[in-house]
């Protein structure tokens, strides 16, 4: 199986389609509730749902996932049914495997029901007609890389004494998406050489985005948060309470960082933990997502298509 560990859960949805052909008699038999089994399309709707719950047990790289809700639907034609299922999940992963699961044994519930009764049944084109919400859905585009700097902020990296590990691990991560590095800085703990630094890199060079990395925790030479605080215009406490949030569920001492995020001007500025750990899982926790407060500090909104430039 694949790991999803590092995901985070958002609401995913599946919607998928299946047909069953057979004569034109058998549909009316079905549309006339007198198919002798019983009500073809409520056991058909039962036994999907059924399935929807069981898909993991099925499929041997499905993951085990919490069904949200299933429904099923269908359309009597003029010789076939056509089944509809949709599934949602507040999860990790995808829903897709679950609604085509729904609708094929859905499908195979109809076939056995009516078996008796039409030799000539035929269950075609099983097909996922949609999904949504996975980490594709929250990438916005931009016309040219967004500007970006990395603050690494450590006494010891700063003087030579500890190699740098976190900065290299956002540099790494942010070739992912579209954002150009434009500085990359190795700073002492020291309060006033870090606001000053955050104030060029917003106001001079005019950055989209600037993350700091080190100093969060709350050590006697933990001043990133101070610093980060007196140059701000707005906080933007949702950011850190991500961070935090998934952090938390993954070790306990996440709730020890003091991690600030905000805007100055038109820059987002976001303080990291300085573990490499820490690092890791807050770029998890934050991107792509957070990319979308760039077009709403431009002036943008939420319902701005992702595809727009």
């Amino acid at each position: 199986m694949i790991d999803i560990s590092s995901k985070f859960e958002t609401l995913r949805e599946a919607r998928a389609e299946a047909r069953v052909k057979m004569a034109e008699s058998t549909v009316e038999t079905v549309r006339k509730g007198q198919v002798p089994k019983g009500n073809v399309l409520e056991i058909a709707r039962a036994a999907a749902v059924m399935a929807t719950k069981k898909t993991s047990e099925l499929i041997p790289f499905c993951h085990p996932l919490p069904i949200d809700f299933v429904g099923i639907d269908y359309k009597l034609k003029k010789n076939e049914i056509a089944i509809r299922s949709e599934v949602r999940s507040i999860w990790k992963t995808g829903v897709e495997m679950e609604a085509l699961t729904a609708v094929s044994v859905a499908a195979l519930t109809i076939y056995d029901m009516l078996k008796p009764l039409d030799k000539g049944l035929v269950i075609e084109k099983i097909v996922l007609l949609e999904k949504k919400g996975g980490k594709s859905d929250f990438q916005d585009q931009f016309p040219k890389p967004l500007k970006t700097g990395v603050l690494v902020i450590s006494d010891s990296t700063f003087k030579g004494e500890r190699k740098d590990k976190s900065g290299e691990i956002i540099r790494n991560r942010l070739k992912e998406y579209p954002i150009v590095l434009e500085e990359f800085i190795i700073l002492p703990d020291d309060k006033e050489t870090i606001s000053k630094e955050v104030i060029r890199l917003s106001d001079k060079q005019k950055l989209d985005i600037i993350i700091t990395t080190g100093g969060t925790g709350i050590g006697p030479k933990d001043v990133t948060p101070e610093a980060t605080k007196e140059v701000l215009d707005r906080i933007v406490p949702g950011i850190t309470e991500a961070m935090r949030s998934f952090g938390q569920r993954r070790t306990p001492y996440a709730m020890l960082s003091r991690n600030v995020a905000g805007v100055r001007g038109k820059t987002l500025i976001i303080n990291l933990p300085g573990s490499s750990r820490g690092v890791e899982e807050s770029m998890n926790s934050l991107f792509p997502g957070v990319l979308h407060s760039v077009k709403m500090i431009r002036g943008g909104g939420h319902n701005s298509s992702k595809n727009k430039k």
